[in-house]
């Protein structure tokens, strides 16, 4: 499974960003949606951004935010990506895409198979569709644990890059990824030790088992 991504979200203190470098993560994903538990402050995303340099690349978790609170967030961290992760449209997608310069990742909410097919209405607005499962109404938009029927994407040959994300962990991602084809995995709370706390022995475990499978 050599070439398939690595993103560690909900990165919130130096320890757990110390360790998704030293497990040789892609990406870290910092949130900036105050009702996450994982949430970070502009002031603590440049700390993280100050810590991690040029060693790895941040990407910035955002649910329906406002273009001032977006560049707010994406000055501090020094971000290298968007991950929109509310209602946000194709539109909108291209809007954030053209006025920040940046790759703009969208969470595609899947329960069934015409959530997988919602990705086509991405195409030319965003860089990349990332599969994460719907989580029930009223409850946040991720981070939550839950997965989807995997099967839904082995025959998915959509128009954009695609990751996978929701309810993976170290013992289950080796198997997610050759059930799907996923070339970017993206893991919260499948490397905790409890809710917003980062096990850097679960972060070690994970990469190990993506790319040791």
């Amino acid at each position: 499974m050599s070439g398939v991504k690595i993103k560690i979200c909900g990165i919130r203190d130096r320890a757990a960003l110390d360790a998704a470098m030293e497990a040789r993560a892609d990406y870290v994903g910092l949130v900036f949606y105050a009702p996450s538990p994982r949430a970070v402050s502009p002031r603590e995303a440049a700390q993280l951004a100050e810590l991690s340099g040029d060693q790895i690349d941040r990407v910035g978790l955002f649910v329906d935010a406002g273009d001032a609170e977006i560049e707010q967030a994406v000055q501090a961290g020094r971000l290298g990506a968007l991950q929109l992760h509310g209602s946000e449209t194709p539109e909108r997608a291209a809007q954030l895409r053209s006025r920040f310069g940046l790759p703009v990742w969208k969470a595609i909410a899947v329960s069934g198979p015409g959530d997988i097919r919602r990705a086509h209405d991405y195409a030319g607005a965003v860089d990349l569709a990332l599969f994460d499962a719907k989580t029930p109404k009223g409850t946040l938009p991720g981070g939550m644990g839950l997965s989807f029927d995997w099967s839904l994407l082995t025959s998915y040959r959509g128009p954009l890059p695609w990751g996978l994300a929701g309810g993976i962990n170290p013992d289950n991602v080796a198997d997610a990824v050759l059930v799907t084809g996923a070339r970017l995995v993206d893991v919260s709370s499948g490397v905790e030790s409890g809710t917003g706390v980062k096990s850097p022995e679960k972060i070690a475990a994970f990469a190990r088992a993506v790319r040791g499978a």
